[in-house]
């Protein structure tokens, strides 16, 4: 209880001290009412002008808060160190095996928007402790989590304050955030759960990058994109379940090494799934065979068809993060982008988490230089046991007659030169191919939206033009809910207002 109270009382720090004149009007009202000092007609005329002014606050903020060819063959021999070139060309081919409101858009009515904001914070914090028995979210680990729309967000200190759960808390909360815990019933134990065994998953072969670590991080991204972008306009709740899920599942149970080598070791995943996208294959179905045991089965509520889209989506999506599909990938999407016909949601979706996996460079210096460290001890770490001794696994290729890896090699393998490449060649391309696509889906979905704004705005001026309480302005009318975070909190806040 003290966790709540803590986080009411600096959600209400947000509003302005004028809010308190129109707390005093209404209690004003209230006291009329019981004294039998106000009619009948006066008190409908107060209650439909306050009804006006806070739905078209509440519209105005929902929307705000809601805006919130590169093939290697063409790089010169010697823009890259070989070793380099050889690990782009082995890993990410196949040919080897913010859009801002204007400025003169801002709320008319700025404090009682900060009320409206509070009052969704807490009724988000009400419904969490109502429906989430036996889910504790420690109040160190919620005062990061408040950074979680950050680009840079630090989700190393989130699973250091969660005690190795960064996973399980991200993913909750972000779940929360889309009220996709609520839209699709899903039962917050076995959500718990569930996400307790991808974090085991995640920790099966100990890998210092391919964790649970990472799983948040690409799902936090995923999320930042979204929301800052405005795509979550674009999506369907059940598009943006399944895009967190692809999110969280996309390295479930990775082994730490790539897919060429259990292609060269014929290993028994890789006879499996017959060399083809060998671990995403085994990401996605283990996942969902995950999801077929009734304690860990969050989809329960999803109705045939439902749960046909969802798990295509996601296999779609994790498919898409295989790395040596990148330039197929990429070159798709300028296919698409060239044509006038509308861009498929399951191509963009991918497009996004897949530059969400491979995001860190594009961060913060600190975060990129200690993603980079794991990633490369990775490369360099004591793979398995092979007649008792921990080999890395360029040792057990080396061993086993086969080419050592690009990058696998210890005393050879140059770390800063291997970044610049892969930043200039993987990274910086495929963020500028996913801004054009970003602004291919959003820009028209901005455009009807300051539409609509403007007819809001006028009509607000219009409310606010009489100086008398009774204004007969008519009401405006309710949008669509956004599917996206706080888009369906109106009809509990207008439950909360009339009662």
């Amino acid at each position: 209880m003290s966790r709540v109270i803590d986080e009411v009382q600096t959600t209400i720090e947000l509003a302005d001290w004028s809010i308190i004149g129109f707390v005093v009007r209404i209690r004003l009202m209230l006291k009329k009412i019981s004294q039998d000092e106000i009619s009948k007609e006066d008190l409908m005329r107060n209650l439909e002008y306050a009804a006006q002014v806070l739905e078209t606050v509440y519209i105005d903020e929902t929307r705000r808060l809601c805006d919130e060819e590169d093939e290697l063959s063409e790089v010169e021999p010697d823009a890259v160190p070989s070793e380099v070139r050889d690990w782009l060309a082995l890993t990410f081919t196949r040919s080897m095996s913010n859009i801002k409101r204007r400025g003169g858009d801002k709320p008319k009515f700025r404090s009682v928007a900060h009320a409206i904001r509070a009052g969704i914070m807490v009724d988000r914090i009400y419904r969490r402790m109502s429906s989430t028995v036996g889910l504790h979210v420690p109040p160190n680990v919620l005062l990061l989590l408040k950074n979680l729309d950050d680009w840079s967000f630090d989700v190393f200190s989130v699973n250091e304050a969660g005690d190795g759960h960064a996973l399980k808390y991200v993913g909750y909360e972000l779940l929360q955030r889309y009220d996709l815990i609520a839209k699709f019933k899903i039962n917050t134990q076995t959500l718990d759960g569930f996400l307790i065994k991808l974090e085991q998953g995640y920790s099966k072969h100990c890998n210092p990058y391919h964790n649970l670590v990472h799983a948040a991080d690409v799902t936090q991204t995923t999320h930042h994109v979204l929301t800052q972008s405005g795509l979550a306009l674009w999506l369907t709740d059940l598009e943006i379940l399944a895009t967190l899920v692809a999110a969280m599942i996309h390295d479930y149970e990775h082994t730490g090494t790539t897919n060429n080598f259990h292609i060269n070791t014929s290993s028994e995943v890789a006879l499996l799934y017959n060399d083809r996208a060998v671990l995403e294959n085994h990401h996605v179905s283990a996942a969902f065979r995950l999801m077929k045991d009734d304690d860990h089965n969050i989809l329960t509520s999803l109705k045939k068809e439902e749960y046909r889209d969802f798990r295509s989506l996601v296999i779609d999506i994790v498919l898409a993060t295989d790395m040596s599909y990148h330039f197929q990938q990429i070159k798709n999407m300028k296919n698409l982008l060239s044509m006038p016909e509308n861009i498929d949601k399951s191509k963009a979706l991918s497009l996004i988490v897949h530059c969400a996996d491979i995001s860190h460079p594009a961060k913060d210096w600190n975060l990129h230089f200690k993603w980079t460290e794991l990633l490369i001890e990775e490369f360099f770490r004591q793979a398995t046991f092979m007649t008792g001794v921990l080999l890395q696994q360029g040792d057990r290729e080396a061993e086993m007659g086969l080419p050592i890896s690009p990058l696998c090699d210890r005393k050879n393998t140059m770390v800063a030169e291997s970044q610049i490449g892969f930043i200039d060649f993987i990274v910086d391309p495929s963020f500028q191919v996913m801004g054009d696509m970003l602004e291919r889906v959003v820009t028209p979905l901005q455009q009807r939206n300051t539409i609509s704004e403007e007819v809001n705005f006028e009509r607000a001026d219009k409310a606010t033009s009489t100086t008398s309480l009774t204004s007969h302005c008519s009401t405006p009318s309710t949008p669509r809910s956004p599917d996206s975070p706080g888009g369906s909190s109106l009809a509990l806040l207008n439950n909360d207002v009339t009662a």
